[in-house]
């Protein structure tokens, strides 16, 4: 079925990613892999083509449009080039919701003409090494002193965390307040005792900067205090709708990928004197395949429909999440084993896929906890 999600302009914006990609990323993918990071180069040729901030006002330098298809366009296409290093997603969907809703009116004017401009590359910093999905068992804390906040803890699992200029941390500043006793401050690079750790050795995702961060006795001033004081986890489950509404899209376009040159492969690989496709068991594979990603494609464009009309529900996401996410799992492996021994060689795009789509069932929230949302929306 033909999709009627895209205009004229999201097609024109499509085509200018792709050819960014296939100029300043594909050629740089090998030794972003081999170092475990992009180059900060990048960053600032995305923000001259207007990759970042695409919803950012234009009195900071965005793009002024609230439009997450845009969003999703830049993910597929960075998912096609194979430039998983790119955290171009995170620093759009996920960080720069805070920037724009939260952030005072100077708040903004410090901060978003860098972020828009590339120069100033963003993370947030939620995950520890005790707690993960489960928010309210952070350890970090922050303590007011005068005109700061003393912060201390550590954070693991960041991406962008090795290159980042601005992170948002998720911190207790209140231990009696239960859920209202957390909030975000904005730490700076060079704050003293703000170190990064190590850039974590990860299966997949190799050009990706996903880093350990330390705060001892980081002194936070008062002004970078983002959003209200109190109700940073209250700012934190607002935002993870879209969060997950876009690692849902990066599963769907991903799905579609390595399903495309599957069918490619079947078409040319041969075994007993005919193509593999021509099994009838090789064909029952494409074909539900092909359905069920069909299938995650509709839904993905009413998601982002919904999204666009402010009707996108934590439920609503949580649902996308898991089941996209898990879908790419399943699709990626079946492809791989339709690759047969070319599939475990990593010079085939499909090996890549496998080792990249493994984290997808766990960050964001884990496949359990989406459907734990789900299950007590329903009353249970």
């Amino acid at each position: 079925m033909q999709s009627s999600l895209y205009e004229a302009e999201h097609e024109a914006f499509r085509a200018s990613v792709r050819e960014f990609l296939e100029k300043e990323a594909v050629p740089h993918t090998a030794a972003w892999e081999e170092a475990g990071q992009v180059d900060r180069d990048v960053w600032l040729a995305a923000g001259a083509q207007g990759l970042l901030g695409m919803d950012v006002p234009e009195e900071f330098g965005g793009g002024g449009v609230e439009d997450f298809r845009y969003n999703a366009i830049l993910t597929a296409e960075v998912g096609r080039a194979g430039a998983s290093g790119l955290g171009f997603t995170l620093h759009n969907d996920v960080v720069a919701p805070y920037l724009t809703d939260l952030c005072t009116d100077e708040q903004k004017a410090r901060w978003l003409p860098g972020f828009v401009r590339g120069e100033l590359i963003t993370a947030i910093a939620m995950s520890e090494p005790g707690a993960g999905s489960d928010l309210q068992g952070l350890r970090t804390t922050a303590v007011r002193d005068g005109d700061d906040w003393i912060l201390n803890g550590q954070k693991t699992f960041i991406t962008n965390g090795i290159l980042s200029d601005l992170v948002l941390v998720v911190a207790r500043t209140d231990p009696e307040a239960g859920a209202r006793g957390f909030s975000l401050l904005a730490v700076e690079r060079g704050m003293p005792g703000f170190e990064r750790g190590r850039k974590l050795d990860k299966i997949g995702l190799r050009a990706q900067d996903t880093a350990e961060l330390f705060f001892t006795d980081v002194r936070v001033p008062a002004a970078n205090l983002v959003g209200t004081e109190g109700h940073g986890f209250f700012h934190l489950m607002n935002n993870l709708p879209q969060e997950r509404l876009s690692i849902a899209a990066g599963a769907v376009s991903a799905s579609r990928i390595v399903l495309d040159l599957t069918i490619q492969y079947c078409k040319d690989r041969t075994a007993f004197g005919k193509p593999i496709g021509k099994f009838q068991n090789t064909r029952f594979e494409l074909a539900e395949m092909h359905t069920e990603v069909s299938i995650a494609e509709t839904y993905l464009e009413k998601a982002i429909l919904e999204h666009n009309a402010g009707r996108f529900t934590v439920e609503d996401a949580a649902m996308s999440k898991w089941w996209t996410t898990e879908l790419q799992k399943r699709v990626v492996d079946r492809c791989l084993q339709l690759h047969g021994g070319y599939g475990y060689m990593l010079e085939y795009p499909v090996a890549k896929a496998f080792l990249n789509s493994r984290v997808q069932t766990i960050y964001g929230g884990t496949t359990e906890i989406m459907k734990e949302i789900i299950g007590r929306s329903l009353g249970l």
